[in-house]
């Protein structure tokens, strides 16, 4: 398992939870199979992310979801959470943005 550093970890879950609250929701609705209402990114590693949620009732509870495929390098991060967004649009039935 490919541990990044802490800077790495650091800024992708700022960017996630500060530019990306949406899309968070999304994949923990699409994966954690709940009715959350607010979401955040708090871990990740070369194997696979972990989102915080709230349920309806305020109770905290976390789902982690692995990448497609062990990764190693920053960039990957990025593909990797973009997958997931999308697998979580088609999930949901929801139209997923076009990505830059």
């Amino acid at each position: 398992m490919t541990t990044f550093s802490e800077e790495t970890v650091s800024a992708v879950l700022a960017h996630m939870n500060s530019d990306h609250n949406d899309d968070n929701l999304l994949i923990v609705r699409a994966f954690a199979e709940s009715a959350a209402i607010s979401a955040a990114m708090v871990s990740l590693d070369g194997s696979e992310g972990t989102w915080q949620y709230s349920d309806v009732d305020g109770i905290e509870h976390h789902v982690t979801v692995p990448w497609s495929t062990e990764i190693s390098e920053r960039a990957e991060i990025r593909q990797e959470i973009v997958k997931l967004y999308d697998a979580a649009c088609e999930k949901l039935g929801v139209d997923a943005r076009p990505h830059s």
